[in-house]
């Protein structure tokens, strides 16, 4: 390996220690608990190393949630396998609950965390919004149009409307899943099981037909 190739694998070493020391730090003490300095100390770094990759800490945050959106809907295009368009569906649901399982912090920080607009703000494209190849909703959105008109329990529900509740049942369920809700406190039945009865139930009240 070069002195180029391995000044760049390095750079790419620290862009991902910073990413990971910073998602932690974020979900921990919030947004405003954390600073470029103290990130920097928690890698022991120096807080010039991170400003070579992130101008500033809106910056980072808006790098972070790009590429946990991106990983997010890797993981829910592999429900895109399954044949049955509602079956497609609960594989999404099922998907994303085993991103978050497998993702905590990734998770909370994108949907447990309150972040600055500026997390969101500036070019779309980044975020591929309104794509279903880069944005999760939009992904879901596109498996929710796919569904034939009658398959709707009422005539002229809105597409957006339906996607939009799915999500909210689901992350309901993963959420008290992935902060640990009282824990020891009540007998949780496996997730799994849970996220199935959830969509299961929303399918029933959503769609004619359920499978």
């Amino acid at each position: 390996m070069g002195t180029k190739e391995r000044r760049e694998r390095e750079r790419e070493k620290l862009r991902a220690l910073i990413l990971d020391a910073a998602r932690e730090m974020f979900v921990e003490r919030g947004y405003e608990g954390v600073s470029m300095r103290k990130i920097a100390e928690k890698i022991e770094y120096s807080p010039t190393a991170i400003y070579q990759h992130f101008k500033d800490k809106d910056a980072l945050v808006r790098e972070i949630c790009r590429e946990d959106s991106q990983k997010l809907t890797e993981e829910l295009k592999s429900s895109g396998a399954v044949e049955d368009p509602m079956e497609r569906l609960m594989a999404c649901g099922m998907a994303y609950a085993r991103f978050a399982v497998e993702n905590p912090n990734h998770y909370k920080m994108l949907f447990l965390s309150q972040l600055p607009a500026a997390a969101y703000e500036g070019d779309v494209a980044e975020f591929g919004k309104g794509e279903p190849e880069m944005d999760g909703y939009a992904l879901l959105r596109q498996q929710v149009g796919a569904l034939a008109p009658e398959a709707f329990r009422y005539p002229g529900m809105d597409p957006d409307l339906v996607a939009q509740t799915l999500w909210a049942g689901v992350h309901g369920v993963v959420s008290l899943e992935v902060t640990q809700c009282l824990q020891g406190w009540v007998d949780w039945h496996p997730l799994e099981e849970r996220v199935r009865t959830m969509l299961g139930a929303m399918a029933a009240g959503l769609f004619r037909e359920v499978r």
